[in-house]
């Protein structure tokens, strides 16, 4: 199966695609109504309108916040602790919800392994249960993820950072793959490159991902401006290993690179001896 993602509505309804994912809440903060025809995306702590809002950051132990402006990070993350905000989330994935009973979450997660350590961060792990920080991070994730889950009476889809090695998103963002994989229905895992002009990594990551993995998973591909024939072999690779392909942010070219492949497989067709 195809699927895409897209910021605009009438993508979603396009004939080459089985699943459409609609963003509803980007990571530049952008919110837009919900639709029922589409599985309904929320960015949920990666938000680049919250940059003034000091409060609202996560930060590390020197006090860097997690903002676009610092190295490795693409967008500005909110810090998972942040009462308010996450009240704000869970309402966004109720309202979303009640359109079209399935929901995807994205950017779910601390923004890298040494975030966060706000005062409220530091003071709400020295008064919880745990003696290791890391678990409490991960419990602080999972306890979100349940709390969205009594939201979605549908599928529940949460995105995961591509690395499937044993305790690295655990490490990285406190995403403990197996606690919340009770909640989720399937994971997406977006597998990004400007070109795919070679593959031998997609498909050891997808490999990765199939071992790990007992829940069903898609892996999305990027496809803006991407060649149509190397995103074609790319698909190939993927479709191998996921549940569904997906394509990112461009449904144009997804569906010249769909309509490809239906071509090229129809030619290869044989009925018999000539």
């Amino acid at each position: 199966m195809y699927g895409v993602v897209t910021r605009n509505e009438e993508e979603t309804e396009w004939s080459e695609f089985d699943r459409a994912f609609y963003e509803v809440k980007d990571v530049t903060g952008r919110a837009v109504e919900p639709i029922a025809g589409a599985v309904n995306m929320v960015s949920c702590f990666g938000d680049n309108a919250v940059e003034s809002e000091e409060d609202l950051l996560a930060f590390d132990d020197e006090g860097t916040p997690a903002t676009r402006n610092q190295p490795y990070f693409d967008w500005t993350y909110v810090c998972p602790t942040h009462d308010r905000y996450r009240e704000g989330l869970l309402d966004i994935i109720e309202e979303a919800a009640a359109v079209n009973e399935d929901v995807r979450l994205d950017d779910v997660g601390f923004p890298r392994d040494e975030y966060c350590h706000c005062d409220r961060c530091e003071q709400r792990f020295a008064d919880s249960e745990f003696e290791d920080w890391s678990a409490w991070r991960s419990n602080v994730i999972t306890e979100f993820v349940a709390e969205a889950r009594e939201r979605v009476p549908g599928d529940m889809y949460l995105t995961l950072y591509p690395d499937p090695y044993p305790g690295h998103l655990e490490a990285r963002s406190g995403v403990a793959v197996d606690d919340i994989a009770e909640y989720v229905d399937e994971f997406v895992v977006p597998i990004y490159d400007m070109a795919y002009s070679t593959t031998y990594w997609l498909e050891i990551l997808a490999k990765g991902w199939q071992d790990r993995l007992s829940t069903p998973f898609s892996i999305e591909l990027y496809a803006v401006d991407v060649d149509v024939d190397d995103l074609s072999k790319a698909v190939e690779v993927a479709d191998e290993y996921a549940e569904t392909v997906l394509f990112g942010y461009d449904a144009s070219n997804a569906r010249a690179t769909i309509r490809r492949m239906n071509a090229d497989a129809r030619e290869g067709q044989s009925f018999g001896p000539e």
